[in-house]
């Protein structure tokens, strides 16, 4: 997997980016996100990213600058795409001068976008194995060649020699996701492989890919002899079950389908990957291209209106009515086949409406940003029965949250009348005196003084 690094000071142009292209299948991964120059130029030195998708205008240092600084002074081959709202040939001039790899002109077309990286990464492999030496990461980087496509025969024959493979039965690629809860620690490379060693049956024999944190794809061999699809998900369950055992945690696997020779080995990385956009549609375990290839998958978010209800019933603290909402929205992404983007969106959906709230009530910023926090920490390498229960704690901090935001919004309504009680108590007051001297109605005044300080104001005031 190759990395990214994307630099614009708007954030809305970096998280379109984000969700407009299918980085994964395209072999990348975005490892960081910068808001100007400087920052970015110090990410690079910690990162080293291969590619760099950077915007021109930006304060304190620009585009431009940026990449002259990287190339001058950091001695990094990396790769720059500047995005940009100017279609500016001076710019465009400059950039070429400095190598730059393409200037895409904004708003960013997708099919534009993705074009220029699907091509980029076969460049980016092709460089990287004319360059290989014996270091740790040395097959990941044969496997990222080996999953480009169109690969030629020769190049496949040189990378099936490096990995010491030989074409056989076949091969295929499959995908282990890692599942963690929002305050586990992500599973390394390293614990990964020690776990594959610990395997009886040539587990230290499978060449393995990092995808990204939490993902590491298997290039395994395939023996048709086995009984073909049937003995095959066999195997993958129990090559499952022992890599869940021994990392002490809940593992899934989405597999290609099996090909005949390692030049289409890009065709079981690509249908391993399609798999995966199925976990929260399937049950957990082994999920096979073949089993889902026919089946469609819903793209959307939820409906607005099941989220208005959600928002409606934390509002008025009904905490039954909510827990069966919930409940209610996810056998919905499972029934209906949402995919993890949409049911990430649906979720955000329903968490914005829900900081909506809280700020119409003065939420702190630190409580809001914690709050945030605490929702989106749920998303990534959760199963659908853990995200739902990482959802469902959200939900209920807001609740607590919201009801702390009321009773001090109702304290600070209801003191000076408390004190003006104090002050006239010798004269002839009563609620609804009061009531009128305050602008309030005298039964929700009665109902706010009771609430707040446990005693009925007749009570209060006579004593």
């Amino acid at each position: 997997m190759f990395k990214v690094l994307l630099v614009d000071d708007e954030v809305f142009v970096r998280k379109g980016l984000l969700e407009l292209i299918h980085w994964e299948l395209l072999k990348f991964s975005i490892v960081g996100e910068a808001n100007n120059g400087v920052e970015a130029l110090d990410m690079i030195k910690q990162l080293e990213p291969d590619l760099v998708i950077t915007d021109i205008r930006m304060p304190i240092l620009d585009g431009l600058d940026l990449i002259r600084s990287v190339k001058e002074h950091t001695g990094l081959d990396l790769i720059f795409i500047i995005i940009s709202g100017f279609d500016n040939f001076k710019y465009a001039q400059q950039a070429l001068r400095y190598g730059v790899h393409d200037y895409i002109l904004k708003p960013i077309d997708e099919e534009e976008m993705t074009v220029t990286l699907r091509k980029l990464s076969y460049t980016i492999g092709r460089k990287r194995i004319a360059t290989m030496t014996n270091d740790v990461h040395t097959t990941s980087t044969i496997i990222e060649v080996l999953v480009q496509e169109d690969l030629p025969k020769e190049d496949a024959e040189s990378i099936a020699a490096a990995l010491g493979l030989e074409d056989g039965d076949g091969f295929l690629y499959a995908l282990t996701e890692i599942h963690k809860g929002p305050r586990d620690k992500q599973a390394t490379m390293k614990q990964f492989q020690d776990a594959l060693h610990s395997l009886e049956e040539g587990g230290a024999d499978i060449p393995v890919l990092e995808q990204q944190p939490g993902k590491f794809g298997m290039l395994l061999r395939f023996d048709r002899r086995e009984g073909g699809h049937g003995g095959l998900t066999h195997h993958l369950e129990r090559l499952r079950a022992a890599l869940s055992e021994r990392l002490n945690t809940r593992v899934s696997l989405y597999a290609g389908d099996p090909v005949d020779t390692l030049v289409h080995v890009h065709r079981s990385y690509s249908e391993a990957n399609e798999a995966a956009r199925h976990k929260y549609a399937e049950n957990e375990g082994v999920i096979m291209y073949s089993r889902i290839k026919d089946k469609p998958l819903y793209v959307f978010d939820m409906s607005p209106v099941l989220a208005s209800k959600l928002i409606m019933q934390l509002e008025e603290a009904s905490r039954t009515d909510y827990q069966q909402t919930v409940n209610s929205m996810f056998r919905l992404f499972r029934e209906q086949r949402f995919t993890p983007e949409a049911v990430s969106g649906s979720l955000s959906r329903c968490m914005t409406g829900i900081i909506g709230v809280i700020k119409e009530m003065d939420g702190s910023d630190e409580g809001i940003l914690q709050l945030k926090e605490l929702a989106e920490r749920g998303h990534g390498h959760c199963s659908l029965q853990m995200l739902q229960e990482h959802f469902m704690l959200a939900i209920q901090e807001a609740e607590e949250y919201i009801m702390r935001l009321r009773k001090e919004h109702c304290l600070g309504r209801i003191k000076p009348i408390k004190r003006y009680i104090d002050t006239h108590y010798r004269e002839n007051i009563s609620l609804k005196s009061i009531a009128a001297e305050f602008y309030m109605n005298a039964v929700y005044l009665g109902r706010l003084f009771r609430k707040t300080y446990g005693v009925y104001f007749n009570d209060y005031a006579g004593a």
